[in-house]
């Protein structure tokens, strides 16, 4: 193992940006592991449309929880920091775990912890759902009201995947969601000095290239991989369902769209999702380096050769 004062590499940016590159690139320079932490590209079913490292790409590097999930689980935070908790038991003093991907809860999570919310019974999930099916977003809001006003009031009415969740976890405990929230759990990460890099890419240029992948992406058998999913008949709120690219390709594959709108449905969903990421760990996660893609090797190398108490520069954007 390379002999670096770090106990792991965390590499985050918006899609597109040329994590996945840099992983591979850093995992040969220091005898490191690629460890996933991006939410769609844990499921097994979703290499395509999610940009997963390919065959080639695995073959570079050792990588970890890509594809291991399949598309029918609804896959937690907290059940990938469980997975993540197990791969760093595994390597620990062999390789220099290289956490990447786009997931800013995954990467809040490993560093300062999860809230202690509780798990919620499959059989309680399957309830709520079956429940919830039919009913209109705002429907669901107001059933939530109803039923845990508290946390209500704190989310959107549009926001149908929390409001679920609200409502799964009011039918396990009984308990509003916001009383959970507070009391944390230290993350796997949170007792290790580690470099923190967000690849920062030009605005105009990431939105070319979110374009361009996703061209590629339909050359490369998007459209196949999805109409697999599809005829799973899978309920259309679990989270692999949502990936962006999924929703309008199926919407496609029941005659609802064209394919040249399904594919800039795909290509806008990925351009705004690229834009809240921005904002998400500007203010969710302030003490990351931010760096331009193409400084990031670079960056990575100063900071592991950096004293101990040195600070990291800031260049946000």
């Amino acid at each position: 193992m390379s002999d670096v004062r770090v106990g792991a590499v965390l590499i985050a940016g918006p899609t597109a940006s040329g994590k996945s590159a840099l992983g591979i690139r850093l995992a040969q320079a220091l005898d490191g592991v690629v460890i996933n932490a991006d939410s769609m590209q844990v499921y097994r079913d979703l290499r395509v449309i999610t940009a997963r490292p390919t065959p080639d790409d695995e073959a570079q590097a050792p990588h970890c929880l890509y594809g291991h999930v399949d598309a029918a689980v609804n896959f937690s935070v907290g059940r990938y920091v469980a997975d993540a908790v197990q791969v760093l038991r595994e390597i620990k003093g062999k390789s220099l775990p290289i956490f990447v991907g786009g997931t800013g809860l995954y990467f809040k999570a490993l560093t300062e912890g999860l809230s202690g919310m509780p798990p919620v019974p499959e059989e309680v999930r399957e309830q709520v759902r079956r429940e919830s099916e039919g009913l209109e977003t705002p429907e669901l809001h107001h059933l939530l009201s109803e039923r845990d006003p508290e946390t209500a009031r704190s989310l959107r009415p549009t926001d149908r995947l929390r409001l679920q969740r609200a409502l799964e976890i009011f039918a396990a405990t009984g308990r509003p969601l916001v009383s959970f929230h507070g009391a944390r759990e230290p993350g796997p990460l949170a007792d290790r000095p580690v470099v923190k890099l967000f690849l920062a890419p030009d605005r105009d240029e990431l939105r070319r290239r979110i374009d361009r992948r996703f061209e590629a992406m339909m050359e490369q058998g998007a459209l196949d991989e999805v109409r697999a999913l599809g005829e799973r008949y899978l309920d259309t709120m679990l989270p692999a369902m949502r990936a962006h690219g999924v929703p309008g390709l199926l919407a496609y594959l029941r005659g609802e769209l064209s394919l040249d709108e399904a594919v800039a449905k795909g290509q806008g969903d990925t351009r705004r999702y690229a834009k809240r990421q921005f904002t998400w760990f500007r203010h969710q996660l302030p003490d990351w380096q931010w760096v331009a893609p193409e400084q990031g090797f670079e960056a990575v190398m100063t900071r592991l050769n950096a004293p101990s108490d040195s600070p990291p520069p800031s260049d946000r954007r």
